[in-house]
């Protein structure tokens, strides 16, 4: 196969694309993620999607995260969809099937899921403040959302770290934002399926995407096993840690959260707050990360089966989005450089979402191989506050050449030598997010 050229990318074009798409899929208060596949408000989306439209509408990223932050629990969940039409049927699992009127510190409206996904708005909080130092409205609407991300980073600590290891827990695939990753294999594969109680649904993303791009039959059992198992236990009771066979102490959702506390610590600082109670969570789940994730054999981050008790030995992209939260020591960033590198000189777009020296790597399926634009923004980012300028510069040339050649889609495919092939993007089209990363990096490279 014939190697592939370097694209001359259309910047400005693709800023005037982006913006077509964000507004296209802004549904009068909040974006959502693409047409038909994903018709509600995604939690972790819409914390990248406000930094897109913070660079060219500041009004539409403050409504945003208000309509996200609108679905927010007693207990301070943010939930990881949030249903503002209950009209929509394109979607499973909708409302109904959540039933997260059990727990009475859910909202009644608007109805929502009962999980969480990765902490982003507190980092996100403080872009956004970056990108508009001298705006009062922005100000004030930042000091009125800053207790809310505090309540949900409690909501972590309180509900997700029985052991007060500093170190929190998901009991579902979807709440890791990677739900088909190799990572959760082992921990599923433990799930006997009683089909006789399993209750009946019929998935829907496989009739709008390709189903070889999806998760399999086998693993949306399982999830819904697990949905089942939340909702027994009011979606925040005890029982989740005690009963769940799936119960993992995640890479990226603690990275994510140690760079979301520090985002919060400066801001509190800069309003003069009390942050002491952020600052203790801090320096646990620091101290917790670095010491009980870190794979010397593997030269990475990796994440914990709490309920095995052991380490999951795969090296992928949340390990490296520890970058982003300035855990490694300068030894090991170096290490992961080292990495990201020798993935650029074998061929590779980076960086491939798992292993691509695993048998269970799958560049086309979901979360187990493709490249994903919002792990490259946090990636881009991470490298250079460790000043590997070089590796950081190609992760983001990667994704701009991969938008120009392939569309705003949800996800790329990983190696360079298959592109030839290949005259789109993966998964869903038009896709908020990937407009949002392109923006900020082009904006704010």
């Amino acid at each position: 196969m014939k190697e592939l050229a370097t694209m001359n990318v259309n910047q400005a074009a693709l800023l005037d694309r982006a913006k077509e798409i964000l507004h296209f899929n802004w549904k009068e208060g909040f974006t959502i993620p693409c047409g038909k596949l994903y018709p509600f408000q995604w939690n972790w989306d819409s914390g990248f999607v406000s930094m897109g439209w913070g660079h060219f509408n500041l009004d539409f990223a403050m409504a945003e995260l208000k309509s996200l932050f609108s679905g927010q629990w007693e207990n301070g969940m943010i939930p990881h969809i949030i249903f503002h039409s209950e009209n929509e049927t394109t979607y499973f699992p909708n409302h109904d099937f959540w039933g997260t009127h059990i727990n009475p510190g859910a909202p009644n409206k608007p109805k929502t899921s009962g999980i969480t996904q990765p902490p982003v708005h507190g980092f996100v909080l403080e872009e956004l403040l970056a990108q508009h130092p001298d705006k009062s409205e922005l100000e004030g609407f930042a000091k009125m959302l800053f207790p809310k991300i505090v309540a949900s980073h409690r909501f972590f600590y309180q509900y997700r770290d029985p052991d007060r290891e500093g170190l929190v827990f998901i009991y579902h695939p979807w709440e890791s934002g990677r739900d088909n990753s190799p990572l959760w294999d082992e921990s599923l594969d433990r799930i006997e399926i009683d089909y006789t109680t399993l209750p009946p649904y019929q998935r829907l993303d496989n009739s709008i995407a390709d189903p070889s791009e999806r998760p399999t039959s086998q693993q949306y059992d399982r999830y819904v096993y697990l949905l089942e198992l939340g909702r027994r236990n009011q979606y925040d009771g005890p029982g989740i840690a005690q009963e769940s066979p799936f119960l993992v102490q995640d890479s990226l959702i603690n990275a994510i959260l140690i760079k979301s506390n520090e985002s919060l610590i400066r801001l509190g600082e800069r309003w003069r707050l009390d942050v002491q109670e952020i600052r203790e969570w801090q320096q646990q789940s620091r101290k917790a990360f670095q010491s009980k994730l870190w794979n010397q054999e593997l030269q990475s981050f990796i994440a914990y089966d709490k309920r095995a008790d052991k380490a999951i030995l795969h090296k992928e992209i949340g390990g490296m989005v520890s970058l982003f939260a300035g855990i490694p020591t300068e030894e090991q960033a170096h290490r992961i450089n080292a990495y990201l590198m020798d993935l650029h000189q074998r061929g590779f777009y980076i960086c491939p979402s798992f292993d691509v020296d695993s048998s269970l790597f799958d560049s086309k399926r979901y979360w187990r191989g493709p490249i994903w634009p919002q792990m490259n923004w946090m990636i881009y980012q991470g490298l250079k506050a460790y000043g590997c300028h070089k590796t950081a510069e190609i992760v983001r040339q990667d994704l701009l050449e991969l938008v120009s050649r392939l569309g705003f889609s949800e996800y790329f495919e990983s190696q360079k030598q298959l592109l030839n092939d290949i005259t789109k993007g993966y998964g869903g089209g038009n896709f908020s997010w990937t407009a949002s990363s392109v923006l900020d990096l082009i904006q704010n490279p």
